[in-house]
């Protein structure tokens, strides 16, 4: 592209979307053009009701337009998706046309959080590595088998792009901004964000586990590792203590000590949250996600579940989250000052 024309992003802002990823995604470009004294580049919002989205914590964010709207994608453009709560909902045919059509443009294709989900439902992420916020990584693993999951912050394969949520849309964006402008660039607009260190696509989402649990012992940590990468087929306290150089006796002693709970229980609860998270964001039959999180019973998975969780696997799958905010929730404007109309969407 000519080097003094602005690339242009459009942000497709999907029903309760997560503000923090959007947010963690846009800035970077303001601060990018504020910082070179220059439009690098142009964003504008889009969504499918075409006037407001109304995002997970209940803010509203007028819109430049919907689905509908006349824009034409090239190369050189950028659509990110932007998903949050009860993206399988949200997944809708409009939307997955929408996207394929921009796809077949040539355009870039990308998502923030759970908006992978909704890529990989289009088809855009066949054979293509990705990534996804942990808590739903398994439920799109299991949904999707041809989507290459990568548990990294960010993922950039060819002319598609995935940040996990939270804050790693921003070094998906200084990933970028580095790519077509230089480093100095990206290192000026992360020091303005007091973002002290640029995440690459070699980091993976979650922290350590010894900070996790708080305790730094590495064979614990060794073992606790090795129950979370196999969930499906649970190892037996016995040969985890084995393999780790200790007695059965010995291993119960260290998560006693310091997890106050048995291995055993410990590796139930990390099932169960398994479960959990594919009971709400997959529409696997409740069997499948018992064999999904290593039992062999769905008669045992349900006295399990409930002794866990207070409701059964059935139950549980019937409730759902609730939205957040509702019709008196505050609008989210361009100039920052409630009762404008000035949406937030042009670059400054």
């Amino acid at each position: 592209m000519s080097a003094d024309k602005p690339r242009r992003f459009t942000f497709l802002l999907l029903d309760r979307f997560t503000m923090l990823p959007f947010a963690a995604a846009i800035e970077p470009l303001r601060l990018a053009n504020r910082a070179a004294g220059k439009t690098l580049f142009e964003w504008r919002l889009i969504g499918p009701g075409g006037d407001v989205a109304v995002c997970s914590n209940g803010a509203r964010v007028v819109l430049d337009g919907g689905l509908d709207a006349e824009i034409a994608f090239g190369r050189d453009d950028v659509v990110i998706l932007c998903g949050g709560i009860g993206i399988a909902r949200v997944a809708t045919k409009p939307v997955l046309n929408w996207l394929r059509k921009q796809a077949r443009s040539g355009a870039g294709i990308g998502a923030v959080c759970t908006g992978a989900w909704v890529l990989a439902e289009a088809g855009l992420l066949d054979g293509r590595k990705a990534t996804i916020h942990w808590e739903n990584h398994d439920g799109l693993a299991e949904a999707f088998p041809e989507v290459d999951l990568y548990r990294s912050v960010f993922v950039h394969d060819g002319n598609r792009l995935t940040a996990a949520g939270g804050t790693s849309s921003i070094d998906l964006m200084l990933h970028l901004i580095a790519e077509w402008h230089g480093d100095a660039l990206a290192a000026e607009v992360a020091d303005q964000m007091l973002h002290t260190a640029i995440r690459t696509d070699q980091d993976r989402q979650r922290l350590s586990i010894p900070t996790r649990i708080g305790v730094r012992h590495p064979r614990l940590a060794a073992v606790i590792a090795r129950m979370e990468g196999n969930l499906e087929d649970p190892i037996s306290p016995a040969t985890l203590a084995r393999d780790a150089g200790m007695s059965t006796r010995q291993l119960e002693r260290l998560f006693r000590r310091y997890l106050n709970r048995s291995p055993k229980r410990y590796y139930m609860e990390t099932r169960l949250a398994r479960a959990r998270n594919l009971l709400m964001q997959t529409e696997m039959s409740i069997i499948e996600v018992a064999l999904a999180s290593g039992f062999s019973s769905p008669s045992h998975f349900s006295k399990c579940y409930r002794a866990q969780y207070g409701s059964t696997p059935y139950r549980e799958r019937g409730t759902g989250a609730a939205p957040n905010g509702g019709e008196n929730a505050p609008t989210v404007h361009g100039s920052g000052r409630p009762g404008t109309d000035r949406p937030l969407s042009r670059s400054r």
